[in-house]
């Protein structure tokens, strides 16, 4: 399956249990590590991301979250399972890279959108009624 966009695919992955990290090595020679808590945040399911503008589920409360496991989607990305439960993120390669490049960005982003909620990283999750979605 040819790649369709400009980001490398990784050439190798690990999961760092005891640090709660992704690595994720690429043929350039760099490698990333991206924290567990920050993909399950960034996850981009619809149960995170809604199903349009919007519709976002701010993530707290996943601060020691783990990923119990991966699987392989296809050639094009993974879906990491988290202890929480949550294990509908399909990561692209794309998506991993993005993720990769703008960590810093995307994080103080959610860190930014915790503290205009009023609420703290560690806080529980409120479930949200309102939602019509029969998968949440």
């Amino acid at each position: 399956m040819a790649q369709t966009n400009k980001a490398p695919l990784p050439i190798n992955i690990a999961v760092h249990q005891q640090s709660k990290f992704l690595e994720l090595a690429y043929p350039d020679g760099k490698s990333y590590q991206l924290p567990f808590e920050f993909l399950r945040v960034w996850s981009p399911s619809a149960e995170v991301r809604g199903h349009g503008i919007g519709q976002e589920t701010l993530q707290t409360g996943k601060r020691h979250v783990v990923i119990s496991n991966i699987e392989q989607v296809g050639h094009y990305a993974i879906k990491p399972i988290f202890d929480d439960g949550h294990d509908s993120g399909i990561f692209s390669w794309e998506y991993l890279y993005e993720m990769c490049l703008n960590y810093d960005e995307m994080w103080q982003d959610y860190l930014d959108r915790l503290l205009a909620a009023g609420v703290d990283r560690d806080a529980s999750m409120v479930k949200d009624s309102g939602h019509s979605c029969s998968s949440h």
